[in-house]
């Protein structure tokens, strides 16, 4: 799984995502993040990526020429991703991955923004299953301009909230979908865990209590029933407290 993270502030990744598992699957091969700054797409000396947007307000819109030409170099710096689909000569307008006859596609665009759908585990595994290769498009200012929309393949959000750019929320993205790549995690760790299950109600279900040595600590004590060594009992009781 190849990611590339279009952004202004590549420098930011570096700690996240060069640690713990996402380190370990990038030392594997599993997976390969690539840091593209979207100020190298810039054409005048200033390196501008931004301007006043039009009709007045407040705030510095991302330029939609700045993004288009990103995203045709990040493109074609892999013709041929991990699945063998080449990429054909890029069109004018949307640059969202091209499928094959299986429908699998060379790549596919993602835009963080507040708009975008809220992004749940359930993405996360059709992320890493449908796809080789994942370009994300960090925003920052006021916002992009709208024509950068018809650009990508899906808009994506990480909740409610404001953040200062899309720079957390990519790396949340590539985290999250990274664990869902074959061989990032050992086989079957991630079944029982938050998320990755679902009850009657198609609810998401979260993970069970856990507990560990000393057995009592300050008057608080490990339930009797994960001591008894009755595993069928002890199914049912993390089942219940899920």
């Amino acid at each position: 799984m190849i990611f590339d993270i279009i952004t202004l502030f590549p420098e930011m990744f570096s700690g996240p995502l060069s640690e713990s598992i996402i380190k370990r699957a990038q030392d594997k091969k599993l997976i390969e993040i690539k840091y593209h700054n979207l100020r190298d797409y810039a054409e005048d000396k200033h390196k501008t990526v931004d301007d006043t947007p039009y009709g007045g307000g407040k705030g510095m819109v991302l330029k939609v020429d700045v993004v288009d030409r990103a995203l045709r170099s990040v493109i074609s710096t892999h013709p041929e991703p991990a699945g063998g689909l080449r990429v054909p000569p890029l069109p004018e307008g949307r640059l969202g991955g091209v499928g094959d006859e299986e429908g699998k596609k060379s790549h596919h665009i993602i835009l963080l923004t507040p708009q975008g759908k809220r992004f749940t585990q359930d993405k996360a595994i059709e992320l890493a299953q449908k796809y080789d290769r994942i370009i994300l498009i960090c925003g920052h200012y006021e916002g992009f301009d709208e024509r950068i929309r018809d650009l990508v393949d899906e808009e994506i959000s990480i909740g409610d909230f404001v953040l200062t750019g899309g720079e957390i929320p990519a790396m949340a993205i590539v985290d999250a979908v990274s664990r869902m790549v074959p061989g990032v995690l050992a086989e079957g760790s991630s079944n029982e865990e938050t998320f990755m299950q679902k009850n009657e109600k198609s609810e998401y279900l979260k993970e069970y209590p856990q507990y560990t040595r000393p057995e009592e600590y300050k008057e608080a004590k490990v339930p009797e029933i994960l001591l008894s060594g009755d595993h069928g009992e002890i199914k049912k009781w993390r089942e219940n407290h899920r």
